[in-house]
Parts: C-alpha cells; structure tokens; sequence
C-alpha cells in the first residue's frame, strides 16, 4: 500500500506546553489506523493540525503527496480529508436525508454563482439515502434528530462525513457513549467501510473494540509517540500497557 498520509516531526505547542512532541506518522491508502492514548496525550492536537484546526511551530502534514502546511480547513476538505467529530451537531430541524444530503452537496456552495446553477437537489438526497443505509440508518432518514438517540446521531456523522467523499477520514471518538453492543456494532460498520477501500484514522478510547478491527495501532502518551506497529505487537509492548492500560491492562486485553 502507497502512502497517503505523511506526517513529518510535526511539534504543537500551547504557550509552554508542548501538546505534540516532534512526531511522524504514515497512514497508508486503504488503510484503518487504531490512534489511541490516555486523556492528555495529545491524540486530539494531532488530528486538529492535520485538519487544519491549529497551526503546528514545526513539521510537515501532506496528503496524497500534497503539502498542507498553510492551507485553510475548507481547503484541506477539498483535497480529501474529513472529521466525523466526537460531539455531533447536526442541524435539528432537517431529517437525517436532508443533513447528509447538505453535506453531498457542499461542492455546489463553493461560490455563489454555482450555487445557483444548481437549484434541484433530487440527486443528493438520492445518495444521501444510500449512504445512511450504508450506516444502518435506512428506517431513519426521514427522522429529525432530536427523535434519535445518541447513536443513531453518531451513524449521521459518520454519514456526513462519507457524504464528502474523503481520501482519508479521522473518527474522533465516534464509540463514546454507546453501550457495548452499539459500540461493538458501530465498530462493525467502521471496518465494513475500511473493507470497501475507505482509509481511516479511529481515535478511540473503547480499547476492546480498536484492538478488534484495526491490523495496525499507533499510541501516543504526553505529546510523543510510544509505539506504533501490527496491534498484537502493539499490544505486548509492556511500555504501553504501563503508560495506556495501567493496572487494567489484562482486563481491557
């Protein structure tokens, strides 16, 4: 697998707190990176500048060969990323169809003049119905959010984020405050997207279910990386069961 994601000695700091530690990191094409971590390792900072949301003081992240130091978020949109973010706020007076068929169109709205060829908006409802069944949600698209649970709303994310088409798409936590069995479930559709051709990047905290469908885990603690390998391999590495799993490593294994 060629490389899509490159990033280079990247170093974020917040006044004196260096939030990410000179790290570098290859995602593949195709490929379903577990990102995990304990609470402060930084695993957000790193998503936020590769997405563009915080300007990191040294490094490189391109994509697909491109360079995206500098580049806006819209435009890292654009050139193939996407954030399926951990807080879902969708627009609560449209149905799920209507949402995700806003995100489908986003290529219409670049400027106002497109906007304005484009009136109908049939064709994006059509693929919005067909990425919500993608997700689990075909008996839902006509529902509004607020009639929906929690996850049933983090299935619209993830939806959303599809509707953009990305090279390469970052889950921010999209298991946090599921139950088990709609952790394990929404976990199922992760990897039946990734078998689909899909590249991802899961933050995740729900351990059991990382270690179940990602091949290859990266772990980060106090802004540096700690390993990053095949998740078996990973997974004996007694400096990430002390600094990640602590005294519930045998539990969570």
């Amino acid at each position: 697998m060629s490389a899509l994601l490159n990033i280079d000695g990247v170093t974020v700091r917040f006044g004196g707190v260096v939030a990410v530690n000179d790290v570098s990191l290859t995602v593949a094409k195709g490929e379903l990176l577990g990102f995990i971590g304990p609470n402060g390792a930084g695993k957000t900072t790193l998503m936020r500048a590769i997405i563009g949301m915080v300007t990191p003081q040294k490094g490189s992240v391109s994509l697909d060969g491109q360079p995206l130091n500098g580049m806006p978020i819209h435009r890292r949109i654009r050139a193939g990323l996407a954030l399926a973010q951990q807080i879902v706020k969708p627009f609560r007076t449209m149905t799920l169809a209507e949402n995700v068929a806003l995100a489908v169109g986003a290529g219409k709205t670049r400027s106002p003049w497109t906007a304005l060829a484009h009136r109908g908006n049939a064709t994006e409802l059509k693929t919005a119905h067909e990425l919500l069944a993608r997700v689990g949600l075909t008996d839902a698209v006509d529902r509004l959010p607020s009639e929906l649970p929690l996850g049933f709303l983090k299935r619209l994310e993830l939806a959303r984020a599809l509707a953009l088409q990305p090279k390469l798409l970052l889950l921010d936590e999209p298991l946090a405050g599921l139950n088990q069995a709609e952790a394990n479930a929404m976990a199922d559709t992760i990897a039946a997207i990734n078998s689909e051709g899909q590249s991802l990047i899961l933050i995740e905290h729900n351990l059991k279910e990382v270690v179940r469908i990602c091949p290859r885990l990266y772990v980060q603690d106090n802004g540096t990386k700690l390993a990053d390998g095949p998740t078996q391999e990973v997974m004996k590495d007694r400096r990430v069961l002390d600094a990640y799993l602590g005294s519930h490593a045998d539990a969570e294994a």
